[in-house]
This record gives structure tokens, sequence and C-alpha cells, in this order.
């Protein structure tokens, strides 16, 4: 940025530069200069747009052009309502998985034992039991994603009622002990192996996190047998799809005994299937 240049010239320019590489370039550039400001969003815009644009906006804005996306660059990402630490070893948890909680809650199971398969940041199990009560264990594979939801989970204050363990459901006995659930989250990776994916996801987000075979379907083949053993009798599983695999996935459900009801997102795309 150029010297003299006040907050609000500062955004426009950056608004204008970011419009090559995001389709929010507006809301980035607010987003990022109010993490270079130290201030929130509505602060910036209601007591600092006249003041001088800060020397480390310039760093910030040169990440997002490269497409790093707004939530690692800021560390953090709001879902359901409260802010979730993400890091480059988590997904970036994202509004259309808000369609799991609702269909988890809808779903009338009561507090009870949660299991989160992949819980990544620890977004969805943590905003169950945030919203309903209850205890919960969350799986990933990944012990850089555990760490992070842990620190999830000691934000919301939520540490007591959460067991956050480093596991593969694709490893023989890595449910050992665990016990019967009445409610089953999980958000696997679903993303076809070819599939043409924004640089903003390809390049920075956890590959073992997204992709899942040809057709993005090899993890419901090895979760959804597995949810017989895992659910108590009467007991819910909630699982999020990509919008066109629904029927493929009801289909492996129905193979494995189970009733299956679509849930949809906000945009009226297929989201997840609720499994009794």
């Amino acid at each position: 940025m150029s010297d003299g240049q006040t907050v609000a010239d500062a955004l426009r320019a950056a608004a204008t530069r970011l419009g090559a590489t995001s389709p929010t370039p507006r809301l980035d550039a607010e987003l990022l200069m109010a993490q270079a400001l130290g201030v929130s969003r509505s602060q910036m815009l209601l007591q600092r747009m006249g003041e001088g644009a800060p020397a480390g906006i310039d760093d910030l804005l040169d990440r997002r052009a490269a497409h790093e996306p707004v939530a690692y660059i800021l560390g953090h990402q709001e879902f359901y309502g409260r802010e979730f630490r993400v890091t480059r070893d988590t997904l970036i948890p994202r509004s259309d998985s808000e369609a799991v909680v609702e269909a988890a809650l809808e779903a009338g199971t009561g507090p009870g034992r949660v299991l989160d398969m992949g819980t990544g940041t620890g977004a969805l199990l943590l905003t169950l039991l945030a919203e309903r009560g209850g205890e919960g264990v969350g799986i990933d594979r990944s012990a850089a994603a555990i760490a992070v939801a842990a620190e999830n989970a000691a934000a919301i204050g939520l540490s007591q009622q959460v067991r956050l363990l480093t596991a593969d459901w694709t490893m023989p006995g890595w449910n050992e002990g665990l016990g019967q659930f009445g409610l089953v989250l999980c958000n696997p990776p679903y993303v076809e192996a070819d599939a043409e994916l924004d640089p903003d996801v390809r390049d920075f987000e956890p590959a073992s996190a997204l992709f899942a075979g040809p057709a993005g379907l090899d993890d419901y083949r090895v979760i959804i047998p597995q949810l017989v053993q895992l659910l108590l009798p009467g007991g819910v599983a909630v699982l999020e799809i990509g919008a066109t695999q629904d029927a493929a996935v009801s289909a492996l459900a129905r193979e494995s005994g189970f009733a299956v009801t679509l849930r949809r997102d906000l945009a009226g795309r297929p989201r997840a299937l609720v499994l009794r």
C-alpha cells in the first residue's frame, strides 16, 4: 500500500486486486484489513476507515492473491455461530456442513453419546454438544487435526465432555473399547480422485481429507457397514455427502439395512443422509 492511504482507500484497491482470485473480493479485503488492524470487522467499518492503512496488510493480501484461503490466513473460521481455530492440517468448516448439524438435532436422539468420525477441527461434534449437551468421542487419522480439535474444545468449554483420539477407520480394531453411540456423525473424504477443484482447495486443504477414490465413494464403503456395530438400538447416523452422491450412498446404506432420509443444504443441494 502506498504511504498516506487510508483504510478506506486501501480496501478499494485490495478488493480490485483480489477480484482476479476470489469470488468475494471485498469481504476478503475487509477481513484481512481488520486482522492487520487487530480489530473486528465491524469495529473497522464503524471506527477506523479514515485512519492510515496498516503496513501488515500487504503480506496478507499477497497470500490471498496466491489463493490461500482467508480462514487459513486468519487462523479461524465461523461455523454455526461459533469461531473455530483452523490450520492446514484441517479442512475449513463450511456452511454447507451446517445441514449435518441441523439433521442431527432434528433426529431427536437427545443428549447421549456421540461419535464424530473424521472430526478435523471438531466443528460438527463440538457444535452438536454445545447445542444439546451429552458426551462425545471424536476420531481423526491426523494427530495434528486432533490437536486442533482439542484447542477448539477447550475454547468452547467442552474439554470435559469430549474424548479426542487418533484413529483410522480403515484399520482393524480402530474402535476397540469405544462402545456404542446413539448418534454417529461423519463428514468423510468424498471428492472424486480426478475432480477439478479450485486452487484455494486443491493447493491448500489436506488431500487426505478430500479424496476418496475414482467415484469419491471409497470411505462410505468402509464406514457404512461398520455403523451397524457402532450404533445403539434406535441410533442414528448422519453422513455428509457430495451434491451428486445421494443415490449411490443411499444404495450402500440400504444394502447394510438402513432406512435413509435425505437432507438438503441452504442452496437446495443434497448434503446429508440420515441413516436409521
